[in-house]
């Protein structure tokens, strides 16, 4: 996978926890029309990333735990879906729960940034939104379907730090070929030939800080090295 350029936004916030949750509930003031209807919806959308990432219910059921007559009944809106069975949708199609339901915005609309989903089934959310200097995203990375895949190297200007959250990631950059896991960082010229995506284990997010005129992210503290040795 390249970096950002050419690339869209993902991530987003659990604000269709809520509606997964209430489902069952009633509610005098319509909102539980409001959540049926958007509920409802879910099948068709399950459906077509089902097989825009080339799975079968067979291959779903084994990734996610719910069974292949669940999921058949999901797709066909013949069952309302729980959270509990969103959760792993979500996680094996790498997108969030908001993306799987379709919610609302919610918040400030100046910093309500949305998801982009891109060609190959990863999405990309901004962080920031200013002219210039250092821009921050959060990228979630989808296992590939069929094993590992065979890396790309690009360039471009610019300079990136990445630190994983969730999941194991590939890094190829140049000659070296690095998997980081939830807690590392890497930082690198992006002149230098360099790839990223899943391991093929599961899903992977990251965040990453990216200088596209080679900024680079300046640590006003750092721990004391003498302070570590005595400890």
């Amino acid at each position: 996978m390249d970096h950002v350029d050419g690339m869209a936004g993902a991530g987003g916030t659990a604000g269709a926890a809520g509606a997964a949750g209430a489902a069952g509930a009633a509610g005098a003031d319509g909102t539980d029309d409001e959540v049926g209807r958007t509920l409802d919806a879910v099948g068709p959308r399950l459906k077509n990333l089902r097989l825009g990432r080339d799975l079968t219910l067979t291959h779903l059921a084994a990734a996610t735990g719910v069974s292949v007559s669940t999921l058949s009944r999901l797709e066909a809106g013949l069952r309302r879906p729980t959270l509990e069975q969103l959760l792993p949708l979500a996680r094996v199609y790498g997108v969030t729960i908001d993306e799987l339901v379709d919610a609302p915005r919610t918040g400030n609309p100046r910093l309500n940034l949305r998801p982009i989903a891109c060609k190959d089934g990863s999405t990309v959310l901004p962080l920031t939104r200013r002219p210039g200097g250092i821009q921050a995203y959060k990228f979630v990375l989808p296992a590939p379907p069929r094993g590992p895949v065979e890396p790309v190297l690009r360039t471009h200007e610019g300079y990136d730090w990445i630190y994983v959250l969730n999941g194991t990631l590939r890094l190829v950059l140049g000659e070296h070929d690095l998997v980081l896991k939830p807690g590392e960082a890497a930082e690198f010229d992006t002149r230098t030939p360099h790839w990223f995506g899943s391991t093929g284990s599961g899903p992977v997010e990251f965040l990453s800080l990216v200088g596209k005129q080679g900024e680079r992210a300046h640590v006003r503290a750092a721990p004391d090295p003498a302070a570590s040795e005595r400890s």
